[in-house]
């Protein structure tokens, strides 16, 4: 058996399984990843390198940062106040959905999972329901909303730095209107899903007192860094860890802050108790196994499949770009496909003489969207499910994909039509 279709061949068991096995799926990713190092497929110098340590900085910062947001009480605050301008359950949940999607514009769709769903949680208590649809609702959102903005997901991080784009680019690229435009057309189109997924929750909002916040600053350290990853968009040669940089930085100074204030090392070590390490390990694990696809050739071969196929049609090659991109971030965490394939849509582009910016957006789009349909497609994903999962709650897929297909499909349908006529022709 040829080393490309025995990785094939481990690829899609590690995938099969993590479906299969929700509790496990940090250890077949890390267990699928030592195969593909011990096997040869990727090389042990190249295992390091292979992982994106700046969206695990980021995770690991951001969820400090939330700990302490969580027991500062301005979670239940927000919940408290968006329910009070609530009628009903149904309009609750899309409003939060759609909040998680203004959020994940500007930060990190992981970070934004993390910061949103803690009100999420609130809101569940509050109305007595099951958190597992509005959590799956926020994060699809949040997913959708990240290719908008170059700080919005680490994939627009990627396709930014790889393309030479800086933040005004998502909005006005080569004279015309750009990403943020084509996601958001997606995002008004799919209200009308959201509504009609939860057309059943139509019972009443009861009124609360809206509860006092503890402490404000670690409300001022999310907004800070917010601001931080956006100006850090423009810093040019800044190096690759630099957003999981200032995440951690922000994480510690609240740690240090809760520790001198406190007076003890107590509450420090329950924020480092909240850290979720499975969800690290997992992301970890699934980085080196995609490595590992790569480095065999497998990935590369699939660039070379769509122009053969497309006979050099470049709608023919776009379509079938964002489809796969879609079907493909179903079951590949996005962010180390998005890596893989960027070179492929370049030499694309060089092979058939066109401007690559069509191609581009159609990664980005696909790849994006695709990470909705099934609960390990995303980093957001994998992050809401642990969050559920540490509340007590377990996500089959078929309750996700409930929700994430037709979500999906409207998001992609949308952004696909757009990226075509203002780039395409």
């Amino acid at each position: 058996m040829s080393p490309m279709i025995l990785a094939l061949v481990i690829f899609l068991a590690t995938y099969v399984l993590m479906l299969a096995l929700p509790k496990f799926r940090h250890i077949v990713a890390l267990v699928a990843a030592a195969a593909f190092v011990i096997l040869g497929f990727l090389p042990f110098n190249k295992v390091w390198p292979a992982i994106d340590w700046n969206v695990i900085l980021m995770l690991a910062g951001t969820m400090c940062i939330v700990s302490l947001f969580i027991t500062s009480n301005m979670p239940q605050r927000l919940a408290d106040l968006m329910l009070s301008h609530t009628r009903d359950v149904r309009v609750a949940i899309v409003l939060l959905a759609l909040f998680a999607g203004v959020i994940s514009a500007f930060v990190d769709n992981v970070a934004t999972l993390l910061i949103v769903a803690p009100v999420g949680l609130a809101v569940s208590k509050r109305l007595g329901i099951s958190p597992v649809p509005m959590l799956i609702a926020m994060s699809v959102s949040s997913n959708l909303q990240g290719a908008a903005t170059l700080v919005g997901d680490t994939t627009s991080i990627l396709l930014g730095g790889y393309a030479n784009m800086d933040f005004l680019d998502f909005f006005v690229y080569h004279g015309r209107p750009g990403m943020f435009f084509a996601v958001e057309l997606g995002a008004l189109a799919t209200v009308p899903v959201l509504f009609w997924i939860f057309r059943k929750n139509k019972q009443n909002v009861p009124k609360t007192d809206v509860i006092e916040v503890r402490d404000y600053v670690p409300t001022v350290l999310l907004v800070l860094l917010v601001a931080l990853l956006i100006c850090a968009s423009f810093l040019p040669n800044k190096p690759a860890i630099t957003n999981g940089l200032i995440c951690c930085a922000l994480g510690l100074f609240g740690i240090v802050r809760e520790i001198i204030l406190k007076k003890g090392l107590s509450h420090a070590a329950k924020v480092f108790a909240d850290i979720d390490l499975v969800t690290l390990l997992l992301l970890i694990g699934l980085f080196v196994v995609i490595a590992g696809v790569s480095e065999v050739g497998l990935i590369a071969k699939i660039g070379e499949i769509f122009t053969d196929v497309s006979g050099g049609n470049v709608f023919v090659i776009y379509t079938l770009l964002t489809v796969a991109s879609v079907l493909l971030s179903a079951f590949i965490d996005n962010i180390p496909y998005i890596a893989t394939m960027l070179p492929v849509v370049t030499s694309i582009s060089a092979t058939l003489g066109i401007d690559p910016t069509v191609l581009y957006f159609g990664l980005l789009s696909g790849a994006t969207l695709g990470g909705n349909i099934t609960p390990i497609g995303a980093s957001a994903n994998i992050t809401a499910i642990g969050i559920l999962r540490r509340d007590g709650y377990e996500v089959r897929t078929g309750d996700f994909m409930k929700i994430g297909v037709p979500f999906t499909f409207v998001a992609v349908a949308v952004g696909y039509v757009f990226i075509w006529l203002v780039f395409g022709r």
